[in-house]
């Protein structure tokens, strides 16, 4: 049984798919378009060497352009500190005193949670903001003077 190259480049595609579903590396998918641009070439005629030179082409072109789409893409933060993934971050915690190395232990929704200050400086009782949790243990902040801005108090860990 002779396959002809137009069923070669649709065996090569299916591969190509089948290998980045088990590896879920995308880029495999983006070889892939090109491996169906060298499909349609070899079905419209062309000779084996513009086949590979379309796939080639628009297989790296869909490689390059996807990293850039990557690289461009805001970065998620971390689930450790991101308000999306951990409804704890962002509320606010009465921390009545501090032990030696900015430690303490707080009740919070009803338990007791060991808490780590995250700010600069040293800590005084007082209202905080949770910036991370860490394990069991949850990263405070001061809460924001009034009028400053978002900047001057990040929530991302330090």
């Amino acid at each position: 049984m002779d396959l002809d190259p137009t069923s070669l480049w649709w065996l090569t595609v299916g591969a190509l798919v089948a290998a980045e579903l088990a590896t879920g590396t995308f880029y495999l998918l983006m070889l892939a378009l090109g491996a169906v641009a060298g499909a349609m070439a070899s079905a419209a005629g062309l000779n084996t060497e513009a086949q590979i030179a379309t796939a080639s082409v628009v297989g790296g072109a869909a490689v390059v352009l996807w990293y850039f789409v990557q690289k461009l893409r805001p970065r998620a933060r971390p689930a450790a500190s991101n308000s999306d993934v951990n409804i704890d971050i962002g509320q606010r915690v009465h921390v009545p005193a501090w032990e030696a190395g900015g430690t303490a232990r707080v009740s919070y929704r009803g338990a007791s949670w060991a808490v780590r200050y995250a700010g600069s400086g040293e800590p005084t009782p007082g209202e905080f903001l949770i910036v991370a949790l860490d394990g069991n243990e949850l990263r405070l902040r001061p809460l924001p003077a009034p009028g400053a801005t978002e900047a001057e108090h990040s929530h991302s860990p330090p």
